[in-house]
């Protein structure tokens, strides 16, 4: 199956000469060949991203997406649907996790309304952009069609388009979506249910044995779907959609992508598929407590910059590893090279 002719294009960031330009700038700065370990990494990535050896951060955005999902009819979670426009409620009211971190590091933070299960208050921070109240029960039939998939992803890609600034975080909220989540997991990778779906908000052991069997089911129910935007619609969230929509925009436009957890890792897990190029611009801020998202990692061959046993959600994730971003820019620009502190280099090294 073709994929939709509205996906934007996304070029590689691969560029031999900057690359190496990067490296020597990398490696001669005042410390040991590859001291800083992976905040060297991720300023390379940000240089390529960016084309530039000066990395540099302008207006960076949080943007929360949220949509309620059929499934939860079946108690795969520990919360009821209703928490979904509750803590949407509670984000809009700034009293959300993802509002403080918002607050402590200068993100402008917008909520999207991709598919609550009611009706939304307006609000300067709320973006109504809500396909359908809920997804179907995914268990009984396709959670959306083709046309609302394929209107997700449009609605995301616009959303990135009125965005300003070059670096976008992503995060959600919806009870039951982690199911959702490990069902794409599951499909697109090949992995087993048994390996991919966790407990979610904190189900006991009766109830993770009774999702598994849920989501079993789901997947036999789909079992003829594989290619990805089928999948998706099939298998996804409205938030999901819309997410993997906003991930191929931003990464189009040379943006960096800040991807939180488990959900926001099965959108980008998703866009990848959808346009493989997407992965370049994608930094993976934390690796997630929730069973499966160390397998959506290696399935992406993607390292994840923290690990703080969080299950949250939100963008939380995302925003704690915002300083390590800020910090590789900075050891960028300020820190010395052996030449201009006059510090002796490796002996026996060979000069450049």
């Amino acid at each position: 199956m073709q994929h939709p002719a509205f996906l934007p294009t996304i070029e590689p960031t691969a560029n031999a000469a900057l690359q190496a330009r990067l490296q020597h700038k990398i490696d001669h700065k005042t410390k040991p060949l590859g001291a800083l370990g992976q905040l060297e990494t991720l300023a390379l990535q940000i240089g390529l991203i960016q084309r530039s050896e000066t990395l540099a951060f302008q207006s960076p955005q949080m943007v929360v997406f949220a949509a309620d999902h059929g499934i939860a009819s079946e108690g795969v979670s520990a919360f009821p649907q209703g928490v979904t426009v509750q803590m949407v409620g509670n984000m809009l009211a700034g009293g959300a996790a993802i509002n403080v971190f918002a607050r402590q590091h200068g993100f402008a933070l917008q909520v999207v309304d991709a598919g609550v299960a009611a009706d939304l208050a307006d609000h300067p921070q709320l973006l109504k952009r809500k396909i359908a109240l809920g997804t179907h029960n995914l268990c009984e039939g396709p959670a959306m069609s083709l046309v609302q998939a394929e209107a997700a992803l449009q609605a995301g890609i616009a959303i990135v388009q009125n965005l300003p600034g070059n670096i976008v975080a992503f995060g959600e909220m919806g009870i039951a979506n982690t199911s959702p989540a490990a069902l794409l997991l599951a499909r697109l990778s090949g992995l087993s249910i048994a390996d991919v779906v966790g407990r979610g908000t904190g189900l006991d052991d009766a109830q993770l044995k009774h999702k598994q069997a849920v989501l079993a089911r789901a997947l036999v129910r789909h079992a003829d779907v594989h290619q990805p935007l089928p999948v998706l619609a099939a298998l996804g969230g409205f938030e999901i959609a819309m997410m993997t929509g906003a991930m191929l925009q931003a990464a189009s436009e040379r943006r960096v992508l800040l991807v939180d957890g488990f959900i926001a890792g099965a959108a980008a897990l998703v866009a990848h598929a959808l346009v493989p190029a997407a992965k370049d611009y994608m930094v993976f801020c934390h690796r997630s407590a929730e069973r499966g998202h160390h397998l959506l990692l290696a399935q992406l061959q993607a390292k994840a910059l923290l690990d703080l046993d969080m299950r949250l959600g939100e963008g939380t994730g995302a925003l704690l590893a915002w300083p390590l971003l800020q910090s590789a820019a900075l050891f960028m620009a300020e820190m010395a090279s052996f030449d201009s502190a006059g510090v002796s280099g490796k002996t026996g090294a060979t000069p450049a």
